[in-house]
């Protein structure tokens, strides 16, 4: 029988998530297939629990769910619980769901193979979400001196409480007004998502990361260009965090280079 796997989000139709898995799938010859699943927030609790009972093996989580999902799970890993946000849900012998964070080392991974140092560096992260904790976790571990940006004070507060005590925290807008000191921007607000776009500084060779991809990132990292940015997206992230969650499902690590190059290939394609 053919199970099931996917990606639960809103919005998900852009998700190059189904491509990636699927290639890995027939690779490894495994009978499932991995499909994009719109669903909204009021829909979460029994989507879960429809996944659940029609046998899907796994999900990952994204957007505006990250968060919501970790309260539902039964069990989480210690990761997750810490971070307070999963994106990846693996099915027990039991038949429930279990909550995992692989978005914490897929972005560790990305920082890695992008040489990119943050300890003791300025680093400006914007959003709070469950994304950004994630990347707060990382960043705070590896020794940056983290500024948190977000248009709600007390949630970037929150998460500094949580994950990075000795972080700095500003407004949204107090942080882009500043952003010229940084010399690392993750950005890991959705606003390319809905069209709005980012004001950003000129900088003298900073890097700006957005964790979005494609059209999502598009605008900002066009932007980012414009004003002498190294500009980055999110990709990277994307591909390794996706290849933990394969590897939690099934066992087997999948190539991430060339998962990466086939995914890129596709998105330039794309444009």
């Amino acid at each position: 029988m053919t199970r099931l796997l996917g990606v639960i989000g809103d919005p998900v139709a852009h998700s190059l998530s189904p491509y990636i898995h699927n290639h890995w799938l027939r690779e490894n010859g495994i009978d499932a297939v991995y499909a994009a699943l719109e669903v909204k927030a009021d829909e979460l609790s029994a989507s879960l629990a429809s996944l659940r009972a029609h046998e899907a093996i796994g999900l990952n989580v994204t957007l505006p769910h990250k968060e919501s999902v970790l309260r539902l799970a039964p069990t989480a890993s210690d990761t997750a619980r810490r971070l307070g946000a999963a994106n990846t849900l693996v099915r027990t012998p039991g038949g429930q769901w279990h909550a995992e964070n692989t978005d914490a080392p897929g972005f560790a991974l990305t920082l890695d193979y992008g040489d990119i140092n943050v300890d003791a560096r300025e680093v400006f992260l914007l959003g709070a979400g469950g994304s950004a904790r994630a990347v707060a976790d990382v960043l705070a571990r590896r020794g940056a001196r983290l500024t948190l940006c977000n248009r709600t004070i007390a949630r970037a507060e929150s998460l500094a409480l949580d994950l990075a005590p000795a972080a700095r925290i500003l407004s949204l807008q107090e942080g882009l007004a500043q952003l010229a000191r940084a010399s690392v921007v993750i950005n890991t607000l959705s606003l390319g998502h809905t069209g709005a776009a980012l004001e950003l500084p000129e900088s003298a060779g900073g890097i700006f990361y957005d964790i979005s991809y494609g059209k999502g990132a598009a605008v900002a990292l066009a932007e980012a260009r414009r004003k002498g940015w190294r500009a980055l997206d999110g990709l990277g992230m994307l591909v390794a965090q996706a290849s933990l969650s394969f590897e939690l499902w099934f066992g087997a690590a999948p190539d991430l280079a060339a998962a990466h190059a086939r995914a890129r290939s596709l998105l330039e394609a794309a444009q």
